[in-house]
């Protein structure tokens, strides 16, 4: 009979490894309070993850101890300090435009369409990343290319969610980007461009139609941090005609859904995302 050969590090990995089930019963209650987003009860708290109240009662009463929970003046379980300390380092060490990445292949995969990345720069909104579709748009969109806050759903975005002096700088060198808009034209379109900027903000998403390419619709939608500033905006695009680009099509719904995903990945958290479908 011979010794069987011993593990080595790698078939070490391989194997499930075996938790302590107290600690897994003390993280479901940490991913239920999450996903509520709001203070829980601790009967409200121990139904969502799935356990009796008094099952649940003690693995809170350890958590308030170390500071991962604490209680509001309703009694309510909700993040303590140490949780919210721990949130702080970890979105410090996110990057957007990295973070960004994946979600801009996968939206290119699942809609077949381009997708654009942009970032404010110090020259106003700029592509920094643009994933090309199966049949590649021939357009003037290129990685740098500064993008105008009045004439491109990518600008408006960023004007949408930009404090107002900030825009109002912006806007003052517009006729210097893509498909900008000269003083004269911004005066004047001053009262439907706020109204445009509201809608926005409501929908969470602009759309462009043949501007400012003739023959190309445009999607774009905000990525938000934690504190409700905008960091990237994300847009698709393909040739008009080719695909739904109203608000309420599956294109803008694929948008806001990686949108969204990225914005609470960075902290961002609203009371009526789930019904808004988007950011």
């Amino acid at each position: 009979m011979t010794d069987s050969a011993p593990l080595s590090p790698d078939d070490a990995d391989a194997k499930p490894q075996r938790g302590i089930q107290a600690l897994d019963n003390t993280g479901d209650l940490l991913n239920a309070l999450a996903t509520a987003a709001r203070p829980l009860s601790l009967r409200d708290l121990a139904a969502a993850a799935g356990m009796p109240p008094a099952k649940a009662f003690p693995h809170l009463v350890s958590l308030l101890k170390i500071g991962l929970l604490s209680r509001d003046a309703a009694g309510c379980f909700e993040a303590g300090p140490l949780a919210l300390e721990l949130g702080l380092i970890g979105l410090q060490r996110l990057s957007p435009t990295r973070e960004a990445e994946p979600e801009v292949i996968d939206l290119a995969a699942s809609t077949g369409m381009s997708v654009a990345m942009a970032v404010l720069g110090p020259l106003g909104p700029t592509v920094v990343r643009l994933e090309e579709a199966a049949r590649p748009l021939h357009v003037s969109l290129r990685v740098g290319t500064v993008m105008s806050l009045v004439n491109t759903a990518i600008g408006r975005v960023f004007a949408a969610y930009v404090a107002d002096d900030v825009r109002v700088g912006l806007l003052a060198q517009d006729h210097l980007r893509l498909a900008g808009a000269s003083a004269t034209a911004i005066a004047t379109q001053k009262s439907r461009y706020a109204q445009r900027l509201a809608q926005i903000r409501s929908h969470g998403i602009d759309t462009a139609l043949s501007r400012p390419v003739p023959g190309i619709d445009t999607l774009a939608a905000p990525v938000l941090d934690h504190t409700g500033s905008i960091c990237v905006v994300l847009a698709v695009m393909g040739t008009s005609g080719s695909f739904d680009c109203e608000p309420s099509g599956q294109p803008a719904r694929i948008l806001r859904a990686a949108t969204l995903r990225l914005s609470r990945r960075f902290g961002w958290m609203a009371a009526n995302d789930a019904e808004s479908g988007g950011t």
